[in-house]
Order: structure tokens, then sequence, then C-alpha cells
């Protein structure tokens, strides 16, 4: 692995570095206390290119790689991660693919890779979140194609998506449960389809995230992805396992932007006469938070270069995921204290980055999952 970044790397970092500076402050606060999601800011965002980068150029998408999709939600992140969710616009793409008909990718990929469609995945359920196969939402055969009746929660873009794949009970009596489901998409509109947005989240509040219901929802047979019934496990697990990475980035992004905040108060804040950066305490909080922050940082690189070079290990993006979010609540925590009675305050954005760093514990699978995924793999290799 080099740890040198390429031309075409840093350049992406650059850019995303430069935008996320110039766009998200405006909108950061606002978009936080109302709930909105940054519909502008994701337009511009999708003209530059950046909900394209792992996409192949022949579907419109800059053809780099997982590594430099995740560099860059790392970006967006640390500047405002309920903005930066812009670049989950995608959600869904990754699936497209590497698994999607040539027809479904001409079709999709497409309009995702120049920030024309936003798309999402919907996977948990009100009774089945980290265990996919107690998912009961069920898609049955028809003549003409699936008839969809169930519900989903928690789903990412859910009341803003224009499409969503959705993770449905296909052949529920299979006698290998890996093989009961598969993937169906969703367009906004369907008859039966509705998408309620969740309110009163504690962070990433400018991120939409909604509750669906499914009731006799009527989908043509080439709106199954891949056109095969019964690898909606294989195509679920790609997904969660890319996207771990990218949810490691997000941790990363976030303890990173805290620190910023915290450096540059201690530098101005004055104590008993002193710098408050001058306190030995200061420092070694200082120094912890870096050595935290770099280390969650190097392993999802590791993890993102690994899959971008064909080897998908389900132990380093675990522990990736599981090392970076418990970096982002520790630093943010950490980030907030320096602050004092100040960081407490909405005026100063470490009280937002602090409510937001949590997710990254919980979404795409919880840190408990990640321990038992780590452990399997460990266990398993006697």
């Amino acid at each position: 692995m080099d740890y040198h970044l390429n031309d075409d790397q840093k350049q992406i970092v650059s850019a995303a570095q430069k935008f996320a500076r110039k766009e998200f402050p405006r909108v950061a606060r606002e978009c936080d206390r109302e709930e909105k999601f940054p519909r502008e800011i994701w337009e511009k965002a999708g003209e530059l290119g950046f909900m394209g980068i792992f996409t192949a150029p022949e579907f419109g998408g800059l053809g780099l790689g997982f590594f430099e999709h995740a560099m860059v939600m790392e970006e967006f992140w640390r500047v405002d991660p309920g903005v930066g969710n812009i670049l989950l616009a995608v959600f869904g793409a990754e699936i497209l693919g590497a698994f999607g008909t040539q027809s479904q990718r001409e079709k999709y990929l497409k309009p995702i890779a120049e920030g024309r469609v936003i798309t999402g995945c919907a996977i948990t359920e009100p009774d089945a979140g980290s265990d996919i196969f107690g998912v009961r939402t069920r898609a049955v055969r028809t003549s003409g194609g699936y008839v969809i009746n169930g519900s989903k929660q928690f789903i990412t873009n859910g009341s803003i998506a224009d499409f969503l794949l959705v993770f449905c009970a296909t052949n529920p009596d299979a006698p290998k449960p890996t093989q009961r489901f598969s993937f169906l998409l969703v367009e906004k509109g369907r008859k039966g389809f509705t998408a309620n947005k969740l309110k009163g989240k504690m962070g990433i509040r400018a991120s939409d995230t909604a509750e669906l219901a499914f009731d006799d929802v009527e989908v043509p047979v080439e709106n199954l992805i891949g056109g095969t019934e019964g690898n909606g496990f294989v195509q679920v697990m790609h997904l969660f396992n890319i996207n771990r990475i990218v949810a490691a980035a997000q941790g990363v992004g976030v303890a990173q932007g805290a620190l910023d905040k915290a450096l540059t108060y201690v530098k101005q804040r004055t104590v008993f006469g002193s710098s408050l950066a001058s306190f030995q305490g200061t420092q070694f909080k200082i120094a912890d938070m870096e050595a935290r922050v770099e280390s969650a940082r190097l392993l999802y690189h590791k993890a993102a270069w690994l899959v971008d070079n064909g080897r998908m290990d389900r132990r380093l993006i675990s522990i990736a995921k599981l090392v970076a979010g418990e970096t982002a609540v520790r630093v943010t925590d950490e980030a907030l204290q320096l602050h004092g009675g100040y960081g407490y305050m909405d005026e100063y954005d470490v009280e937002r980055f602090y409510r937001d760093a949590k997710i990254v514990e919980i979404y795409e699978g919880t840190k408990e999952i990640e321990k038992l995924t780590i452990a399997k793999e460990v266990l398993g290799r006697g």
C-alpha cells in the first residue's frame, strides 16, 4: 500500500475541502435547527462530480474508487456531518454498480452520478435492524412483476429519494436463509408507497431519515436488482462492508472537525493569565485526540484500499468502523469539554458535532455487531 496519495486523489480531496468550507458553514446551523436537507448544496456537489466518484465513466462517473469516496466523506464531515451526508444521496449505487443488470445500470447510475436523482436503500425494519434475517417485508411474484407489503424504519433519504432499493423476502420458505431475500427498486409515486420524515433526531438532522410503508405496491419484474431472485443477502453484505468503511470515514471526519475546533479554542482562550493551550493537561488531551484520529484514519484507509484492490476484509472493515465510531464519540466529547460552558451552547459548532458523532456507533452495524464480526473472523481462523 502506497501511503502517498496520487495526483487524482490529491485533487479530489482538495476539491472536497474547498467545496465544503465554502458551502457548508452558511447553511449548517439552519439545516440542523430546521431538520432540512440542503438540496441546493447537493445539486452543486452533483455538478462538481462528487456524486459519481466510484461510478464507472461509462455511466457518468469519475471511475475512481471507494477509497476516494471515503476520503471525500471524511472532508465533508470534517466541516459539518449533517450537511456532509449529502454524499449519501448515492446510497444504493454500490449495489447497482456491482449487481445491477446492464439496463438497470444504464438507466439509473448516470442520473445518480450526475446529481440529478437521490436514491437510498430500505433495509431496517421496526423489529429488524442488525438482524437482517428478521426482515418481514414481503414481495410476492405475480404475472407482471411483484407486489410488496411491509414497513421500513430509519431509512436514509427515505422521504426525499427518487427511488429506493428495498430489501424484501421473495423466497421466505427457501431452506437456506441466505437465499430468501432480494432487492427490488421502488420509485417514488408508486401507489401504496408512503414515506414519513422522522423528526427529533439527536444528530445529523440535515440528513433525511424516514419510516416507509408498502401497501400492495406493484413493481415490474425488471425492477428486481440483478434479474435473479435470492441474491439479496450477498448484495446487502457487499453494501454493508462498503458503507461501514464510509461510516468509519464519517467518524474520522467528525472527530477531526471537533479537534480542529478545540485547537482553535484552546489557543485563543486565556485562563489564570495563560493560554489554555499552555497547560500540560490540555496538551495531553490534544495529543490523545490526535493519536486516536490518526489511528482511525489509517484503519479505514487500509480497509478501503484493499476493497479497491480486490480484497473485502470483513475483519479489518469492522475494526475500522468500531475504532472510528469510538474515536468520534471520545474526541468530540473531549473537544466539548475543552470548550467548557461555551461548548454546551449551540452558538459553538462543537455542540452539534458532539450530537452528530454518536450515530457512527449505531448505523451500518452497531459497535456490538462489529465486535461480533471481528470475534467470529478471528476465532474462525483456527
